[in-house]
């Protein structure tokens, strides 16, 4: 009897079973300046009403370790960088434009 394979990639999924993604950001800032601070808080407020429970937010802070900034090539900050999932994106701001942010980290379309 012949052996057959079932790919997994073809297979249609059960709805409500896919397994979430976690998005992993990094928010460069400079010390705890109010506009990093806002950064944050307006990232934080962000995952929590379009990601709860599938994010990571990873902060990096240029004033104790610059040297970290060359691999994600910041050039201005504060700055997010969505690593996963990909392709890499990056925001530069307090991330106050809420509608922008979403589309650059591609959560809505663009009106």
């Amino acid at each position: 009897m012949p052996t057959t394979k079932t790919n997994t990639r073809t297979r249609p999924r059960k709805p409500g079973r896919a397994k979430p993604r976690v998005w992993n950001l990094r928010l460069y800032v400079a010390g705890q300046t109010p506009k990093s601070l806002r950064a944050f808080a307006n990232l934080k407020v962000l995952c929590e009403e379009h990601l709860k429970g599938r994010y990571r937010i990873e902060v990096i802070d240029l004033m104790e370790n610059p040297q970290l900034a060359r691999g994600d090539q910041i050039i201005a900050i504060p700055a997010l960088v969505r690593r996963l999932p990909q392709p890499v994106r990056k925001i530069i701001g307090d991330l106050s434009n809420t509608a922008r942010v979403l589309v650059g980290l591609n959560l809505r379309k663009v009106d």
